[in-house]
């Protein structure tokens, strides 16, 4: 009942994450529109063919050919996108048709979606994206079959574990950082076991993985938290094994290894199996599980170990309560915080645990 992410969201973080130059919405000038201006930060051009209401009569095919002209003109790009939505995709608009009839040197990709896509799950728009892709030779089958395999899984989850499993979930803010910040620095402290697993979903992973680039080295030498991390830099479409190797790559600079690698960031539904296996070998005193918490399923753990989820939406902290997670940390705003970066960002959670170190050092 509550809103949930839009299919032609999903198409149009998709195109981004083939390296789409130049995206065209085909439809009012306001449908997406925060979507589209915060892909605007990654670079990617985004236009509108900004249907009115005569166009929703009488078509606005016309529109969308000297949209699609002018954006070559503009930018000279190799790969353009063009999504539909609600409106077009309703009167039946034909995308194709439109893209025949313009002469481009570039690779041009239409995205039959909107608003109710299919079953009106966002990764409906993105499972579409990568259809047409394989159909110009963006990209293999196989990459387009294990994406969209990843895909369905996502969506599973979301359905039984996550923001998607309820009639309406109320907003909820989550425990106290500071609180839940002294929580961990005593375990470490105290020479208990402490894991951290990265299950992080695509560019928001430059957020979650904050929690990764504390320096805990100080608070006890003899103690070293186990860092378990989605971060294989061979998975993935172009932009999302970047994502990876730029963080490793940090982590690296800042003295901090990964000791157990479960997979990619677009593996989110899958890598929490070997995550998993890893935690069940050890005993653990407590585990902080950030990004996609609620993939991994902490209720076939160790009932005794203490744990941490860190997760970027609000109406995902009852659910990761009902899962039983002991804390929940809600992060806000990951999506906007991460786009068009290339470095690990300063997560609200992250800081706050630096500042408590500061406080105890300086006691």
């Amino acid at each position: 009942m509550h809103p949930r992410p839009s299919p032609i969201a999903a198409s149009l973080y998709t195109l981004r994450d083939l390296n789409a130059d130049v995206i065209i919405m085909h439809g009012p000038h306001g449908c997406c529109f925060r979507t589209g201006r915060l892909l605007e930060s990654d670079g990617v051009r985004v236009l509108t063919t900004a249907m009115a209401e005569n166009d929703f009569i009488f078509g606005a095919s016309e529109k969308l050919e000297e949209t699609l002209r002018k954006a070559d003109k503009m930018f000279n790009p190799k790969l353009v996108g063009i999504v539909g939505t609600c409106a077009s995709m309703i009167i039946g608009e034909d995308l194709k048709e439109a893209v025949e009839n313009v002469e481009t040197d570039a690779i041009v990709l239409p995205v039959e979606s909107h608003g109710g896509f299919g079953e009106g799950d966002n990764t409906e728009g993105a499972i579409a994206v990568l259809e047409v892709a394989v159909k110009h030779g963006v990209i293999p089958k196989e990459e387009a079959d294990r994406q969209i395999k990843m895909l369905k899984l996502a969506t599973k989850i979301e359905k039984t574990r996550g923001m998607a499993k309820g009639d309406y979930i109320k907003p909820n803010f989550g425990d106290n950082k500071e609180e839940v910040a002294k929580v961990l620095i005593q375990n470490i402290e105290e020479g208990k076991k402490v894991a951290f697993v990265l299950n992080a979903k695509k560019e928001t992973s430059y957020l979650f993985a904050d929690v990764l680039n504390v320096d805990f080295k100080n608070i006890n030498k003899s103690n070293k938290p186990i860092f378990i991390a989605n971060l294989d830099e061979n998975i993935g479409l172009p932009r999302i094994r970047d994502h990876a190797k730029n963080i490793a790559k940090e982590l690296r600079q800042n003295g901090i290894s990964i000791d157990y690698t479960t997979g990619g960031l677009d593996e989110y539904p899958i890598t929490p199996r070997k995550a998993e296996e890893i935690l069940k070998e050890e005993n653990f005193d407590l585990i902080l599980v950030s990004g996609v918490p609620h993939a991994l399923k902490i209720e076939e753990l160790n009932p005794k170990t203490k744990t941490i989820a860190v997760t970027d939406g609000p109406r995902l902290v009852e659910p990761l309560r009902q899962l039983g997670y002991n804390y929940v940390v809600a992060e806000l705003d990951a999506h906007s915080k991460t786009l068009g970066t290339s470095e690990i960002v300063d997560s609200d959670f992250g800081m706050m645990i630096r500042t408590v170190i500061d406080w105890n050092n300086d006691k």
